[in-house]
């Protein structure tokens, strides 16, 4: 193997702001302590498509003993034209365990301390976003006091 393989570029799909309201508690499971976070609702915008978070979804996270904390967030968009867009997003966030401790309580954090990425997955029926649907895409998130900021890509 002479050649070495050109890595896959990343184009910006949206930036969103998610409000979120404080973490449910559920408690110890064999993986971890189990959080629910309610999402609010929020805005994203983009070149291609802009609009609204939804509230009623919610991101479904694990505090793994190592100190990684496993997110799972389900929730839908809906475009300044009215399609409803279906995300399913799943990443890890960790960090330094005294910058994990200060995210936890609520602190502003700077967001290059920690590592928080996400993998996105789409489903949309409307025929004008049904290109989502074949995405994949990557995202850097940062965790603020009431909230999360996502920079989503596609992969190219």
């Amino acid at each position: 193997m002479a050649d070495t393989p050109e890595a896959p570029g990343l184009r910006l799909l949206y930036r969103a702001e998610v409000s979120i309201d404080p973490p449910l508690e559920v408690g110890e499971l064999a993986a971890g302590v189990r959080r629910v976070i309610p999402i609010r609702g929020g805005r994203f915008q983009g070149p291609r498509l802009t609009g609204t978070v939804l509230a009623g979804g919610a991101d479904w996270q694990v505090l793994r003993r190592d100190g990684v904390t496993e997110v799972e967030a389900r929730y839908t968009m809906q475009t300044e034209d009215g399609a409803l867009i279906e995300v399913l997003n799943w990443g890890l966030r960790h960090g330094p365990p005294e910058v994990m401790a200060r995210l936890a309580a609520g602190e502003p954090v700077d967001p290059a301390s920690y590592t928080f990425r996400t993998t996105p997955r789409f489903r949309c029926g409307h025929p004008d976003y049904a290109w989502l649907n074949r995405v994949v895409a990557v995202a850097r998130a940062e965790r603020h006091v009431d909230g999360v900021m996502l920079d989503v890509f596609e992969v190219t």
